[in-house]
C-alpha cells in the first residue's frame, strides 16, 4: 500500500470510524487519536478491533512524525511536479 493509494483514502478505523494514516516503514495503518496500529500482511489491512495495538507515548510520537515527515515529502513531491509541468508548457 502507497501513500497515494485510493484504497487508503476510504479505509477507515474499526473503532471510531475515522481516517487512518499508512505508517510505510511498518507496514502498518494508524489512528493518531486513538493510538491504535494495524497491522498491513501481505497487502492486506488488518482492520479488525481486536488486531489493533495501543500505541506507547514514545511509539504514538514517533508515528506522528513519521506522518509528518510522509506529508512534508508529498507536498515537496507535488510542487516539483507542478515546476516541471510549468516548464514543460513554457518550451
Amino acid at each position: 500500500m502507497k501513500a497515494d493509494d485510493a484504497l487508503l483514502r476510504i479505509l477507515a478505523c474499526p473503532i471510531d470510524k475515522g481516517p487512518l494514516a499508512l505508517l510505510a516503514a511498518e507496514g502498518a495503518l494508524y489512528n493518531p487519536r486513538l493510538r491504535r496500529r494495524y497491522p498491513i500482511l501481505d497487502g492486506i489491512p488488518q482492520l479488525l478491533p481486536s488486531s489493533g495495538e495501543q500505541l506507547s507515548d514514545a511509539d504514538h510520537e514517533r508515528a506522528v512524525r513519521q506522518i509528518e515527515e510522509a506529508a512534508e515529502a508529498e507536498v515537496e513531491a507535488d510542487a516539483e511536479a507542478r515546476a516541471e509541468q510549468t516548464e514543460g508548457a513554457g518550451s
